[in-house]
């Protein structure tokens, strides 16, 4: 569990770092930010390429997938649903529970909740060493389903503030291309899968992404066209053909191996790139900037801040917990229990979307909450990871019966 503790202090590191850094740089932090957020896509990309690159779609399987979409669909509402009926009804005042406008804010808000972290997640999974269990290999697909929901339940909900727009629908366009490409051309395209062709890969597609933003913001600085790393990546990793009589999962028991090619270079570049990503994850986390509550009031004020951040973290984690009713011919509860688990840890995509609610000027104590509540399960991620690996062996060690 040491590359799981080195990444859980990876992880602290950058978010304290996050909260520091605006205080001591001033308004020179604004000119770093956009370096970190660049870089931590980077490395989001580099991470799920080598995750599609070994990724297995059994074709004879499609209903199964269907249903694992709308287990990984329960994963990103429920959260969302408690996260914004809990800013509504116990964080703001009574006669703005019928408040259109409210409801609007607090919807795109509380989707901070939804997105696991697939980055941190497959990472840190690898880590402990559970790359080749059939927990992995559920959270791998939930977590990407999931992922894929949240982004695209961004799209009507951004349209409920600036209204129908058709950038928004090219988004919708785009993903269904490339979820086709990956269906169709499976393992297919012979093209180099070492370290710095994958590096090269995920830079181009990082500065594609950010090129089609910046153009579309040219012709609408409302809504622009802005296309996730994770799923263009994740498509390029599930495309490229692998060598020929390659077991890719031959060594994925071994504590610390990551996914991606075997070879012992090609596995300390992928840790490398892994540590780094965690350190990015937690700069990229918002500033608090002193928005605790509307008067700034320090003190009970906090106190309070503090007590909403714990239940809001409760509740959640609590709407990730379907899936422990479902699979139950394919695992023990247990083993159900780990895959739940294993949703909850949060971060870059949870962190896009509380930058997007700031964008549209929507701040406050809910904001904070939830910036607070993200940082949280940041900190946790080592934890739950504990918990999951746990979990795993007690399912392995429980007699067969009792599921």
């Amino acid at each position: 569990m040491r590359r799981v503790l080195l990444y859980s202090v990876l992880l602290i590191l950058g978010l304290a770092a996050s909260q520091i850094l605006p205080h001591l740089a001033g308004d020179r932090y604004s000119a770093m930010a956009e370096p970190v957020r660049l870089a931590t896509m980077a490395c989001l990309a580099f991470i799920m390429i080598h995750v599609g690159y070994e990724f297995e779609i059994d074709k004879s399987r499609v209903k199964q997938y269907g249903w694992d979409y709308v287990v990984a669909g329960t994963a990103a509402f429920f959260p969302w649903v408690f996260c914004a009926a809990y800013f509504v009804m116990v964080m703001s005042p009574a006669e703005e529970w019928a408040s259109a406008d409210r409801w609007k804010e607090t919807l795109l808000v509380a989707r901070f909740a939804a997105p696991t972290s697939a980055g941190v997640l497959f990472s840190m999974l690898a880590a402990a060493g559970l790359s080749a269990t059939w927990v992995f290999r559920k959270v791998r697909v939930l977590a990407i389903f999931d992922d894929l929901d949240t982004v695209l339940l961004m799209i009507p909900l951004k349209m409920m503030i600036v209204g129908a727009r058709w950038q928004l629908g090219m988004v919708v366009v785009v993903m269904l291309v490339l979820l086709w490409a990956a269906w169709r051309y499976l393992h297919r395209w012979r093209i180099p899968v070492s370290w710095p062709y994958v590096t090269a890969y995920a830079v181009v597609i990082t500065g594609a992404c950010e090129a089609v933003y910046v153009g579309s913001k040219l012709l609408s600085d409302v809504v622009a066209i802005h296309l996730e790393v994770l799923l263009p990546a994740f498509v390029l990793g599930c495309v490229m053909a692998r060598p020929s009589g390659v077991d890719l999962h031959v060594d994925d028991t071994r504590e610390g191996h990551q996914e991606g090619p075997e070879s012992p270079a090609e596995q300390r570049v992928a840790a490398v790139i892994s540590g780094a990503f965690m350190v990015l994850v937690g700069l990229s986390m918002p500033s608090l900037g002193g928005k605790a509550t509307d008067g700034g009031a320090v003190g009970p004020g906090w106190i309070m801040i503090l007590v909403h951040v714990m239940l809001i973290t409760l509740v959640a984690n609590l709407g990730k917990l379907f899936p422990v009713l479902c699979y139950r011919r394919q695992a023990h509860w247990r083993e159900r229990l780990a895959v739940a688990v294993s949703m909850f840890p949060r971060g870059e995509v949870g962190a896009g979307v509380l930058v997007v609610s700031l964008s549209y000027g929507i701040g406050g104590p809910m904001v904070t909450v939830a910036v607070l509540s993200l940082a949280l399960n940041l900190l946790l991620t080592g934890a739950f990871i504990v918990i999951v690996q746990r979990l795993i062996r007690s399912a392995a060690a429980a007699p067969a019966t009792k599921q």
